[in-house]
């Protein structure tokens, strides 16, 4: 266990804000399920464009952008930097489509855009099969990169993390709705930035690195530092895989979470929370900046660092002989960097990726709680529940979420294995997602027949 006080300290206060913010909006939250869910449609561009950009910086970020370097380079990210073009075509069109539309769930614009009998199936079958299932994963996903910086930083077991990152994202997400969840965002946000920075600033002035000079001239080093791969023969299979096909199909032939063609998701959820149409597309444009232009580069310092240190995943697996070999792979080098770091940075830096951790985790949970109520219960189940009912509906969901993703999470190895696995589930989905909104030809069938194609 590498922290003392001073870091324990820093955690506690942070506990405490997260629970006081998600309490103070309890009684606002449970008044009906448009408060519940969208926070009465009337929030700003900048606090939904921030927890946008909160929601995707998860305890697994970090760890999949320093897999993805230390295999591929600075190249690498190219498999999500792609999605910049998403993001943009929501931007320019679809925010404005979607503030329109009206609706409380983007699962719930099937029933307006097709109708008849295949429109109510897709409907239900993807809130299921999307807030559900899908959502499970990614959470699990979120929750493995928390399982190895628990065993990394604190020496906890796998059940210990779980337990103890759950238990507070589940009671403030549960009572506060979105409207807590978009205000925790905002706190969170900063916080995992600043400790994301510090880490990034500690870590390449450690002596084993010497500084940024002699960082970008070190042997294991060099090869990495291209934005763009090498073209050359010899590294043409890893250039088609990490540049040319994200850039030419994947970025919108796949469904992803947070870069969903046309828009969809948690994405489409703060969009339709924004007062107006100007609100909506505000937000998704600073989402989109932060995202790609600010938020990763200090994760990719660190990255290059951990090169230096820990060559191989042989001298990690030597390190911290202790976490479980299955663990063990190149995304397990960034907690491994953040031992190094002094005492009190350490807490600030460990503050900050539990923050990164429950700000995704609270959004995924809202999110998918509103399809299985809105979609799933309400649709077909209870149709004539009243407000309360489906406040409640939602925190019983809310909290069996939770339990199944801690589940799912003990069963994964690394972060970029689960990121390849949802990209290949979501293949070939998302093009329905652009053209449906403009050619008629699009129907429920389509959208079914790419859906269990790509599954």
């Amino acid at each position: 266990m590498l922290l003392h006080g001073v870091g324990w300290a820093i955690i506690a206060i942070y506990f405490i804000v997260s629970l006081a913010i998600g309490l103070a909006v309890v009684r606002r939250a449970g008044s009906s399920a448009s408060e519940y869910f969208l926070s009465g449609r009337n929030m700003p561009w900048w606090l939904l464009g921030t927890s946008m950009v909160a929601t995707t910086f998860a305890t697994d970020t970090p760890n999949l952008v320093t897999g993805l370097v230390r295999k591929d380079g600075v190249a690498g990210n190219w498999a999500w930097f792609s999605f910049l073009l998403t993001g943009m075509l929501t931007v320019f069109v679809f925010a404005r489509l979607w503030s329109r539309s009206g609706v409380l769930t983007d699962m719930e614009l099937y029933e307006l855009r097709y109708g008849g009998r295949s429109a109510a199936f897709l409907r239900g079958f993807r809130a299921v099969y999307l807030g559900v299932f899908f959502n499970v994963m990614i959470m699990a996903i979120v929750t493995l990169a928390a399982v190895k910086i628990g065993a990394v930083l604190l020496g906890f077991s796998p059940l210990q993390t779980i337990l103890a990152a759950a238990v507070t994202t589940v009671i403030y997400s549960s009572l506060g709705g979105l409207s807590g969840v978009l205000l925790t965002d905002f706190f969170q946000f900063i916080l995992a930035m600043s400790g994301s920075i510090a880490a990034a600033w500690f870590c390449v002035g450690l002596p084993q690195v010497g500084g940024l000079h002699r960082l970008l001239e070190n042997e294991h080093v060099q090869g990495k530092l291209g934005m763009l791969p090498d073209f050359s023969p010899v590294s043409l299979e890893s250039t088609i895989t990490v540049f040319i096909l994200p850039l030419a199909v994947l970025w919108w032939s796949s469904w992803y979470p947070g870069s969903e063609p046309g828009g969809g998701g948690y994405i489409a959820q703060r969009m339709l929370a924004a007062r107006n149409e100007r609100h909506a597309v505000g937000a998704t444009l600073l989402f989109n900046a932060a995202h790609y232009a600010l938020r990763p580069w200090p994760w990719i310092l660190v990255a290059l660092s951990s090169l230096v240190v820990f060559p191989d995943v042989a001298s990690l697996a030597s390190r911290f002989p202790h976490v479980d070999p299955q663990f063990v792979k190149d995304d397990l080098a960034y907690p491994a960097m953040l031992t190094f770091l002094p005492a009190g940075i350490l807490g600030l830096v460990a503050a900050s990726l539990i923050a990164a951790y429950m700000s995704t985790i609270s959004t995924h949970l809202n999110w998918g709680s509103s399809y299985v109520v809105n979609d799933v219960y309400r649709r077909f189940i209870r149709p004539d529940a009243s407000e309360r009912a489906l406040v409640r509906a939602g925190r019983l969901s809310t909290v069996l979420l939770m339990a199944a993703a801690c589940i799912v999470a003990l069963w994964l190895e690394d972060a970029p294995q689960g990121f390849y696995i949802l990209l290949q589930v979501g293949a070939g989905t998302g093009l329905l997602f652009i053209l449906r909104w403009f050619w008629w030809r699009i129907n429920a069938w389509s959208e079914i027949a790419a859906m269990v194609v790509s599954f």
